[in-house]
């Protein structure tokens, strides 16, 4: 047989080239690639934007010590945070003690090592959380307004500076503004000569000058206290002057504490430190034992597991493996650093949960129903009912919750027994930041929450602390569970129960004390706290 005429053999060469550039170019390109790495912080939001020229220097005042001390500074401290005298046995009767110092949980040695390792997590964990969105703009006088367009926020039923506001429109015989709040109170922290001020410490404050520059000073020191708690809303504020109005928002919000990783130095875990050096190729190089627990979930294919586990075993003889496995007859499985852990089979799950401790009884008084109503109806995502001891006595434990802003040292934490508000429509219900430890909850809030591991056994304050923010709590004492009566014989008691009030009930200089106080300090960059 004859082979192709050369010409054919290179028309079909040509062919097939051109053929294999126009699928080139004519073939869907994808997306562009997007840099999502962590700029440094210089750059993360844009630079802000320039003051004002007009401070007003010129124009006398005169600050109001009673509102300064309300606005948050570059620290904070829980002293003085229990009202009245000191009494005997006054923790016993009434929940409080003096404050604690969370840096005292460090030996001497250790405390400048474990504040090196919280700042530098706190600033990773700035990095990720931090918004534009954040960043305070002021609206220009394109009316004769001027005024915060965003960036203002509060913490629940404290109090802030609102910057930005003024009034650009000269050339009248006098000027007069308005500002109308709805979920807290207008105040001044500073009094300027010859502006008349109506409705200080109310929702409605009017401020009136024959000098524009005297308005537009008095103006700098408005401040805003919020009176409605909400633990994430915000309040649209009116600001107006004869002829025009406009309007802003105030965010109302518990900033969540930070939830910092890392095991500070003392905690038995590591020494904290996740860094490594570059490596010889540029890389970074991590301690992944310290960063990493492998997760894998499990069905019957317990050879190819065993595959997985010992191909991990070969590059990381160290790091946690947990396996959930939900096979209807589970296999052992045993190993250093392995995690082994058997769920329901065919498990359900539900729009709530319910918390109960393990030792409460329900009775006639244990209505659920109430409970779903509750949160069927309302914007709550937690709601707690009541205890009711042998003895008869019924507890809610209702708890209010507040942090104060602090500097390099870290946040303050204030605990109080009580609730905020009634909750309407629900006359035994209430709004508040931490109940009995018996709740309903929307499942998906609690795992936005969770559970932290490192707390081990007794994590009841600190669960609704890590929810600041992002659990709206209420309590209704109508729903009812007893109690188990605790009233036996310690030599009749079993061995379960005595094992167990070991570990429920430390004695003060257990180490598990110690390491919630370390916990605090360090995961929550909490300083101190005071209360209950």
């Amino acid at each position: 047989m004859r082979g192709a005429p050369r010409p054919l053999c290179l028309l079909l060469l040509g062919s097939a080239a051109l053929a294999a550039l126009l699928l080139h170019l004519w073939a869907p390109k994808g997306p562009p690639s997007v840099d999502l790495r962590r700029p440094p912080p210089q750059r993360l939001l844009p630079p802000p934007l320039p003051p004002p020229a007009r401070s007003y220097p010129h124009v006398p005042f005169r600050l109001k010590e009673e509102v300064m001390e309300l606005l948050p500074r570059n620290g904070c401290s829980c002293e003085g945070g229990a009202a009245g005298l000191a009494l005997p046995l006054q923790r016993q009767l009434f929940g409080t003690g003096p404050p604690v110092d969370f840096a005292s949980a460090f030996p001497p040695g250790e405390r400048l090592h474990a504040q090196r390792l919280r700042q530098r997590e706190f600033q990773s964990y700035r990095l990720r959380v931090q918004s534009p969105a954040d960043r305070l703009l002021i609206v220009p006088a394109n009316s004769p307004l001027e005024y915060p367009a965003q960036g203002v926020e509060v913490r629940p039923l404290q109090t802030v500076l609102v910057p930005g506001l003024s009034l650009q429109a000269a050339g009248r015989k006098s000027y007069e503004v308005n500002l109308t709040a709805t979920l807290g109170t207008l105040a001044v922290a500073g009094v300027v000569e010859g502006v008349a001020l109506r409705g200080e410490g109310q929702p409605r404050l009017s401020l009136a000058a024959a000098r524009l520059d005297h308005l537009n000073r008095q103006l700098q020191f408005v401040t805003y206290t919020n009176t409605l708690f909400h633990p994430d809303t915000a309040d649209i504020v009116q600001f107006s002057t004869p002829g025009h109005v406009a309007a802003f928002t105030i965010r109302i919000r518990h900033p969540p504490p930070p939830r910092l990783y890392g095991h500070p130095p003392g905690s038995g875990d590591s020494d904290g430190d996740t860094d490594g050096d570059t490596d010889g190729d540029g890389e970074r190089a991590y301690n992944v034992t310290a960063l990493v627990t492998i997760a894998t979930k499990t069905f019957l294919r317990y050879e190819k597991l065993r595959g997985l586990i010992a191909s991990v075993r070969r590059f990381y003889p160290d790091v946690t493996i947990v396996v959930a496995d939900d096979s209807q007859r589970p296999e052992p499985l045993h190993g250093p650093h392995l995690e082994h852990y058997l769920m329901p089979f065919g498990k359900v799950t539900t729009k709530y949960v319910l918390w109960v401790d393990d030792d409460f009884i329900f009775t006639p008084r244990t209505r659920l129903e109430k409970l779903v109503d509750v949160l069927e109806r309302t914007s709550l995502d937690l709601v707690g009912g009541a205890v009711r001891e042998i003895t008869g006595f019924t507890t809610t434990y209702r708890q209010r919750l507040s942090v104060r802003g602090g500097g390099p040292g870290g946040d303050c934490l204030r605990t109080q027994p009580g609730f905020h508000h009634r909750l309407a429509g629900f006359p035994a219900c209430v709004v508040t930041d931490g109940v009995v430890n018996f709740f309903l909850a929307r499942t998906d809030k609690v795992r936005q929450v969770g559970f932290d591991p490192r707390l081990r056994r007794v994590a009841h304050l600190e669960f609704f602390i890590d929810g600041l923010g992002v659990l709206h709590v209420g309590s209704c004492e109508d729903v009812v569970v007893d109690h188990a009566s605790k009233l036996a014989l310690p030599w009749r008691r079993p061995e379960g129960e005595r094992q167990y009030a070991r570990y429920r009930y430390p004695p003060p200089r257990d180490d598990s004390l110690r390491t919630k106080q370390r916990l605090f300090f360090f995961k929550n960059r909490f300083k101190c706290m005071a209360g209950n």
